[in-house]
């Protein structure tokens, strides 16, 4: 492992976290693992076993995203709000060598991207956050077996840079747990079924979305239902998984009406959650808006303030994103973040089915509660480093250790990455960095804390040498700080992105979202290139 043409380090893997199987004696990874993915098809059965007035789910491969056959570019929407978070700066770590931040694993922030794209626009640089963008894809960490955590580690030199910048890239891939082994999951959808979900048919795809779901609902399982428009009310009570008829029957009946208070909503649906609480069980809220809010309390801090005590519960929430103009990018994220839940952004089924059927595990059961890390690094090695994304996610370094500081929430299988551009100081060798990761186990709430270095002699020597996965990170992430006009990625243009990204293509063959990723490359290059001209 101590080569320069190590490309993925093992650093540690941690304690077993999940307590929902055997534990079998602890392994060694002793390789890369690539897995591919693989899309599951609805079990729906065929059409003549659907309750009457709900459509069948358009199989893999039909023109399911309706946004995307446009025929030309679309005017760019209005009254979108998002936040800027500012460009994090180069840190001189002799005078500070510890980089500490919350876990995230968002990924709203790509898919919003898309949407514009697609549309035939560059995202505003506020839309872009660095790490939703390269959180989004999988990078090929090897699955810890019978293990809680695995942290990795690679670097190499900058392919942007002529002035020795190296490029880090720190992993952390969480236990997967099989669809069959999941938790029992008591779930409450909050539906917003105001005059704005009308527009662009957000509460037709919302009701498509949640299909999805429902179809890979167990009989143990069970849902409710909530919606708001100028009030909430509860729709359904808590059913069965096996309930499918019913359930869909009331998703479907649902229409657009009134004002939006989105505090009346969460509300009701917190304590109809609470109500329906099962100790053991997933307890999770799932919103499905465009973020709108104006009626009632409409700032994310006084709608958190409302359900705050239900979050100390137990209860999680996944907060999903619909629509474009008049959609409310700070209001999602920051429920989501208090939430102690993730935030996804839904532009078209494909989407939904990754959200709701791929990963479904991922999105429905935690594995860490406030989980942070903590980057040490050694200013022996290291003259300035710069992390690359997580504006919005920093913690105070002294609060690493204070375990009431609430940080991110990881689900099953799920990885976050971080990268950090790096200055060395010359001919300085050894220990670069210690990572530290800390979090609490959500079934017992006991807090464990893992670390592990990594060494210059860890290094690649040059990009060609490091691995597909790698190369992938570092051209989303600069993707990302190039639209987002990143003071440090001044000169870097979207056509030379591409022309370096596009033989992922063919060395990620069986990865839909690496094709895509190098066609949306491109057609941000052309949309720009015609902007300039």
């Amino acid at each position: 492992m101590n080569t320069k043409n190590t490309t993925i380090v093992l650093i540690l893997l941690a304690t077993l976290l999940a307590s929902c199987s055997p534990v079998a004696p602890a392994q060694e990874v002793a390789k890369t693992v690539v897995v591919e993915r693989k899309v599951e098809q609805s079990q729906a059965g065929s059409p003549a076993q659907w309750p009457t007035g709900v459509p069948p789910i358009p199989s893999e491969g039909e023109a399911y995203a309706p946004y995307r056959q446009l025929p030309g570019p679309v005017p760019p929407p209005m009254d979108n709000y998002f936040q800027d978070y500012g460009v994090n700066p180069y840190i001189d770590a002799y005078e500070d060598h510890l980089s500490t931040f919350s876990l995230d694993v968002d990924t709203a922030s790509y898919t919003v991207a898309r949407r514009y794209l697609m549309d035939g626009n560059l995202p505003p640089s506020d839309a872009v956050r660095v790490e939703e963008f390269v959180n989004y894809f999988d990078l090929g960490y090897p699955t810890p077996e019978d293990l809680a955590f695995g942290i990795y580690a690679d670097g190499a030199p900058s392919p942007f840079h002529n002035d020795g910048t190296y490029l880090l890239r720190f992993g952390i891939q969480g236990y997967r747990v099989p669809e069959w082994q999941r938790k029992p999951a008591s779930l409450t959808f909050v539906i917003d079924v105001s005059g704005s979900m009308n527009m662009e048919n957000r509460l037709e795809l919302v009701k498509r979305s949640l299909q999805l779901l429902v179809d890979r609902l167990r009989p143990e399982d069970n849902v409710a239902i909530v919606v708001y428009g100028s009030t909430a009310r509860v729709v359904l009570n808590p059913v069965s998984g096996q309930e499918r008829e019913t359930i869909l029957r009331t998703i479907y009946s649902l229409s657009p009406e009134g004002s939006t208070n989105a505090e009346a909503g969460l509300r009701l649906g917190y304590e109809l959650a609470i109500q329906a609480y099962r100790p053991g069980a997933t307890n999770r809220v799932i919103l499905c808006s465009d973020g709108v809010a104006n009626v009632g309390q409409t700032g994310p801090d006084a709608i958190l303030a409302e359900i705050r005590g239900y979050v100390q519960e137990g209860i999680t929430l996944t907060s999903v994103g619909f629509g474009m103009g008049n959609f409310n990018d700070v209001l999602m994220e920051q429920l989501a973040d208090n939430g102690n839940g993730h935030y996804a952004y839904v532009d078209s089924l494909e989407e939904a089915r990754k959200l709701f059927v791929d990963d479904l595990t991922s999105t429905l059961e935690v594995i860490a509660l406030d989980a942070k890390v903590q980057v040490d690094f050694n200013p022996d090695v290291v003259a300035y480093y710069r992390l690359l994304g997580y504006e919005n996610r920093d913690i105070a370094d002294q609060d690493f250790r204070d375990d009431s500081v609430d940080a991110g929430e990881i689900g099953a299988g799920h990885s976050v990455t971080a990268l950090y551009a790096v200055h060395f100081k010359q001919g300085a060798e050894g220990r670069i960095a210690t990572v530290q990761m800390r979090w609490k186990d959500p079934q017992t709430y006991q807090v464990r804390e893992i670390n592990g270095n990594f060494n210059s002699w860890d290094l690649a020597g040059s990009l060609e040498q490091t691995s597909p996965h790698y190369r992938l990170a570092v051209m989303a992430a600069f993707y990302a700080e190039v639209l987002r006009e990143s003071p440090w990625v001044k000169g870097l243009s979207l056509n030379e992105l591409y022309s370096r990204s596009v033989s992922l293509r063919e060395e990620l063959p069986w990865d839909s979202e690496v094709a895509e990723f190098i066609d949306l490359l491109d057609r941000a290059s052309q949309i720009s290139w015609s902007r300039n001209w």
